[in-house]
C-alpha cells in the first residue's frame, strides 16, 4: 500500500512493522494498560499563550496528581493559568513571565554564553570566533508583539543560565515530578507557528527532559500547526526551521548527525515522542478562530487528563510498539524514532467524528494503524466511532483497519491518532519552504533557535563540507553532519551519473 507523494518520499518500509505485530495492536490491544501499570500522574509545561490555554482547560477537571509549569515571555497569557489554580495546592501550578530585558542587558549576557555553555557541558568547545547571534542593534518587541524565534531563545537562555525565577522554577517543577507517587507523564505543549513557544521548546525541553529529570520519566512533545486563519506574520516561512529543528532532535538518524559533531547533550529530549495537532480542520467547520482554539485546547487537555492519563500512556506504549523492529522488541526498549516522528493528533466531539478533513497531511498518506478513542457510554458512542473510522480511511492509507476503542465515559468526545507521518506528508512544510527562500539572510537567521549559540543555521548548507547542512554564522567550521537535501526534504542527486554507473557495473559484471 505504498504511496508516492510526488515530492520525492515514498512510504515503503520494509519490515519495520510485520502485519502481526500491528495486528497485535489492532486485535489483541497489547498497548492497553495491564493491573501491573500505574496509576499515573499529568505534569504539563506549557509555552506561550497556546501551552498556557492547554493547562487552563485542565485545570477546569486537573487529574489526580496534576502539576504545571506555564512560561512565556509577558505575563499576559499566564494570568488566567493562576486565575484557574485557586483551588490547587500552592506551587502545584507555577506561571513564569520572562521579563524583556533592554538590548544592552542581553548583549551582555549573549556576550557570556560560552562561559554558560561551559558550566552546562564541559565538552563544550570554546570556539574563539563566537560572536552574539543577534545584531548590536536590534530592536526588540514589545509584550504582547511576535518575538523572532531567535530573540526569543536569547531571552529564555539569558533568564536560565543566570539562575533566575525559570531556573528555579524548572527545579521545583522537576522535583514535583521525580516526587510523585505515580507513575509521571510530562507533556510539552505549544504552538509550532508562535514565536515564543517555537523557539524556547527546543531549549527548555533538553533542560527539563536531559539535566533535571534524567530521562527517566516520558517526555512528550506536542505542537499545534498553524492554521490559515492566523495572522498573515504566521505564515512568515519560520515554520521550515522549527519543523527541521524539531526533525534533526528527534529523527535518530539526524539527530546521530548533530551529536556526532555537538555531543550527546543535543540528544532527542522527547522521549515519549511527539504529537501534532492540526487545526484547519477544526477552523472549516467553526468558522472562527478563537472558537478553533478553545475547541481543540479543550479537546486535547480532555485526553490528556481521561483516567489520569492513562489514556495517553497506552497511545505511547503503541507508539514505542511500532517504533521498535520485531527483531529487537523486549518490553523494556524505547523505540528509536525514525523520519516518520510525527504523530497527528486531534479530538472532535462526537457530533463532528466524521469532520476530519486530511488533518494537515498531504493525499495520499500512508502508515500501518490509525486508532480512535471513543469517550462515551456505549449507547451514544457507536455511532461517532463508525463516523470515526470511515473519515480516517478517507485521510490515510493504513495496513489494518482503523482501530475504534470505546472508553466507558461520560466526557463525549473522540481522539484520533495518525501515527508515524514525516515532515513531508505534513501540507505546510514545502510552502513552508518556498516562503523561506524568498527571504533575505539575516531574517532567515532570526526565525532560527536551536544550535544558533553554536553557530549553527541549521537550514542554509554548510560552508565546509559540500553537501552537509548547517552554515556557520561566524564563517569558521560549525556544521551537522545531516545532508542538506535532507533538511530541505529533497532527493539527494547521486555523484555518478546513470550512464557511469552503468559503464561501472558492466565492467564489472564482465571481469
Amino acid at each position: 500500500m505504498a504511496t508516492e507523494h510526488g515530492h520525492g518520499h515514498n512510504h515503503e518500509h520494509g519490515t519495520d512493522a510485520t502485519l502481526a505485530r500491528i495486528e497485535a495492536l489492532s486485535k489483541e490491544g497489547v498497548h492497553r494498560a495491564g493491573e501491573h501499570e500505574g496509576p499515573f500522574s499529568l505534569h504539563v509545561l506549557g509555552l506561550g499563550g497556546t501551552g498556557a490555554a492547554i493547562i487552563t482547560e485542565l485545570l477546569k477537571d486537573p487529574p489526580e496528581g496534576f502539576t504545571a509549569l506555564a512560561v512565556d515571555i509577558g505575563d499576559t497569557d499566564l494570568a488566567p493559568v493562576r486565575a484557574a489554580a485557586g483551588g490547587l495546592p500552592a506551587g502545584a501550578v507555577q506561571t513564569v513571565a520572562l521579563p524583556i530585558p533592554t538590548r544592552e542587558e542581553l548583549l551582555t549576557s549573549l556576550n557570556r554564553w560560552r562561559e554558560f555553555l561551559k558550566m552546562e557541558y564541559p565538552r563544550y568547545y570554546w570556539n574563539p570566533n563566537y560572536e552574539p547571534w543577534l545584531p548590536g542593534d536590534i530592536e526588540l518587541p514589545a509584550e504582547g508583539e511576535r518575538f523572532p524565534r531567535a530573540v526569543a531563545k536569547a531571552i529564555y537562555g539569558s533568564e536560565y543560565y543566570q539562575n533566575h525565577e525559570i531556573a528555579t522554577a524548572m527545579d521545583a517543577f522537576a522535583e514535583g515530578i521525580l516526587n510523585s507517587g505515580r507513575t509521571p507523564l510530562v507533556v510539552v505543549p505549544f504552538a509550532l507557528g508562535g514565536g515564543v513557544g517555537s523557539a524556547i521548546v527546543v531549549e527548555i525541553a533538553r533542560h527539563l527532559s536531559s539535566i533535571k529529570l534524567g530521562r527517566r520519566p516520558w517526555v512528550v512533545g506536542i505542537g499545534v500547526l498553524p492554521s490559515g486563519a492566523d495572522a498573515p506574520e504566521i505564515a512568515d516561512g519560520s515554520f521550515f526551521p522549527a519543523i527541521n529543528e524539531l526533525d534533526c532532535m528527534v529523527d535518530t538518524e539526524k539527530n546521530n548527525g548533530v551529536m556526532a559533531v555537538w555531543g550527546d547533550l543535543y540528544k532527542n529530549p522527547f522521549t515519549g515522542g511527539f504529537f501534532v495537532v492540526p487545526q484547519d480542520d477544526v477552523q472549516a467547520f467553526t468558522g472562527d478562530l478563537a472558537a478553533t482554539h478553545a475547541y481543540l485546547d479543550s479537546g486535547l487537555a480532555r485526553f490528556l487528563a481521561a483516567d489520569d492519563g492513562k489514556n495517553l500512556y497506552e497511545t505511547l506504549k503503541a507508539l514505542n510498539w511500532l517504533a521498535v523492529p520485531g527483531d529487537q522488541w523486549h518490553p523494556a526498549i524505547r523505540g528509536e524514532q525514525s523520519d516518520r516522528w510525527i504523530n497527528v493528533l486531534t479530538t472532535r466531539k462526537l457530533d463532528d467524528a466524521g469532520s476530519l478533513g486530511s488533518l494537515g497531511l498531504n493525499k495520499g498518506f500512508s502508515t500501518e494503524y490509525a486508532e480512535a478513542r471513543v469517550f462515551a457510554p456505549a449507547k451514544d458512542g457507536a455511532k461517532a466511532g463508525e463516523a470515526a473510522a470511515k473519515a480516517i480511511g478517507e485521510v490515510a492509507n493504513t495496513r489494518v483497519e482503523p482501530v475504534v476503542l470505546p472508553i466507558d465515559s461520560d466526557a463525549g468526545f473522540v481522539s484520533v491518532l495518525l501515527p508515524r507521518a514525516s515532515k513531508l506528508d505534513l501540507a505546510l512544510f514545502v510552502p513552508s519552504r518556498d516562503t523561506y527562500d524568498t527571504l533575505e539572510w539575516d531574517d532567515k537567521l532570526l526565525m532560527h533557535s536551536w544550535l544558533l549559540d553554536l553557530g549553527v543555521m541549521l537550514c542554509e548548507p554548510s560552508i565546509r563540507f559540500d553537501g552537509m547542512g548547517g552554515e556557520c554564522i561566524w564563517g569558521c567550521a560549525c556544521w551537522v553532519v545531516v545532508p542538506h537535501a535532507a533538511i530541505r526534504g529533497e532527493e539527494i542527486t547521486s555523484p555518478v551519473s546513470l550512464p557511469e554507473a552503468e559503464e561501472a557495473a558492466t565492467s564489472v559484471s564482465s571481469s
